[in-house]
């Protein structure tokens, strides 16, 4: 149920062996971006990451992304992967820079930091690796739910994924998540827009409208089939998210 298996293969993208053995296979072939790099998505971390918040980057591999926001003034990114292989392959590259912070962790247990402990949370397609991994399902709602407790109140998930709202919103819009939910389309990188497109050049920096259960409307068209979904996730503030404390249950999983 909700698996989107569209874009997955046999790998097991939820599996830490995978990911060693791909980093050490790969370890000559430099840094790797999945679906975008921070210059088109600097717009949107801009808007809604002020620059002195505590962002925790989830699945951060080894990307240029921290790197590219540090330069662009943020002062703490704590960067968690699955593979132990990455982490210390990054650890190393920005021993000197102290803005940037990494440790080997399952986003699934996510138990050693506290609750509250981040302003904003980034997330450039883990959450559809373990959407093509075993046990989906199970995966993305232990995830979810500890993005959410580790969100301070009025705090932001960023997730950047290729999975439309279809897909995407049953596992987001759970009443225990308590979220305000903003979606943007992104054309992936290299796309040329039609010469007769109608859209103005900067319409991807407006939110997109959905209908009532969070999809797009029925006669929306996307210019790129492949795009990507920016989904921006505010957790309520704190008496607001206290009113409205429903908790997960296993239909809610399963």
């Amino acid at each position: 149920m909700f698996r989107d298996v569209s874009a997955c293969n046999t790998y097991n993208y939820g599996d830490s062996l995978y990911w060693d053995a791909r980093y050490i296979q790969e370890a000559n072939c430099g840094s790797f971006d999945w679906y975008q790099r921070y210059v088109a998505l600097r717009p949107f971390v801009r808007k809604y990451v002020p620059t002195t918040s505590r962002v925790l980057m989830v699945g951060c591999g080894n990307a240029l992304m921290s790197e590219d926001m540090v330069k662009d003034g943020y002062e703490d990114i704590m960067n968690i992967d699955i593979s132990s292989v990455a982490i210390d392959m990054m650890r190393r590259k920005y021993e000197h820079v102290p803005q940037l912070k990494y440790m080997q962790m399952d986003v699934r247990d996510m138990s050693f930091f506290p609750d509250e402990a981040f302003h904003s949370i980034i997330d450039k397609g883990t959450l559809d690796s373990l959407m093509c991994g075993n046990n989906a399902p199970i995966s993305a709602a232990q995830m979810l739910g500890e993005v959410c407790r580790l969100l301070k109140p009025g705090g932001v998930y960023m997730l950047i994924t290729y999975g439309d709202p279809t897909v995407r919103i049953p596992h987001l819009s759970r009443p225990v998540y308590n979220w305000k939910i903003e979606l943007y389309i992104i054309s992936r990188p290299g796309f040329q827009r039609p010469a007769n497109s109608t859209a103005s050049a900067n319409s991807f920096l407006e939110p997109v409208p959905v209908n009532e259960k969070g999809q797009l409307p029925a006669d929306y068209v996307l210019e790129d089939p492949d795009s990507h979904f920016i989904y921006i996730c505010k957790k309520a503030d704190e008496l607001t998210y206290l009113s409205n404390p429903d908790p997960l249950t296993a239909d809610d999983i399963l």
